[in-house]
């Protein structure tokens, strides 16, 4: 049974999760049903700050 409350939810319906770089957290939810876009992502320079502000230097 859904209540008033949960009508005025802006969850209510599907729902698809979109994960970002952790590999068990969207099988995790894949395994229980949930949809789940999977986006493979990492920090630039692997996350070492000095790295990434070199990098970002480069762009410029």
């Amino acid at each position: 049974m859904v209540s008033d409350k949960d009508k005025s939810s802006p969850l209510v319906g599907k729902l698809t999760v979109i994960n970002l770089g952790l590999d068990k957290f969207a099988s995790e939810l894949a395994d229980q049903g949930v949809p789940v876009i999977h986006v493979d992502w990492k920090p630039p320079a692997s996350g070492n700050p000095r790295l990434a502000a070199l990098l970002s230097k480069m762009g410029t």
